[in-house]
């Protein structure tokens, strides 16, 4: 799994990926999407929701583009 975080993108494995977000990401973000995967490929995010309209909003955005969406709030 290819992980970009910010401007610099890292290679790790699925157990170390998995390991990461719960640890790191997902707190990081209480409401709102902290990742997205496509093509064996993730992006960090923080994109804070104000309400449960706006989570779906972007959520949705994304998957028209085809990416898988990991979001806390749902």
């Amino acid at each position: 799994m290819i992980v970009q975080i910010g401007n610099k993108s890292y290679k790790m494995g699925q157990i170390g990926y998995q390991k990461f977000l719960d640890e790191v990401a997902k707190p990081e973000v209480p409401f709102g999407i902290y990742a997205v995967e496509k093509d064996g490929q993730a992006q960090m995010l923080i994109e804070k929701c104000s309400s449960i309209t706006q989570l779906k909003k972007k959520t949705q955005e994304y998957k028209k583009r085809g990416f898988k969406v990991l979001a806390n709030g749902r």
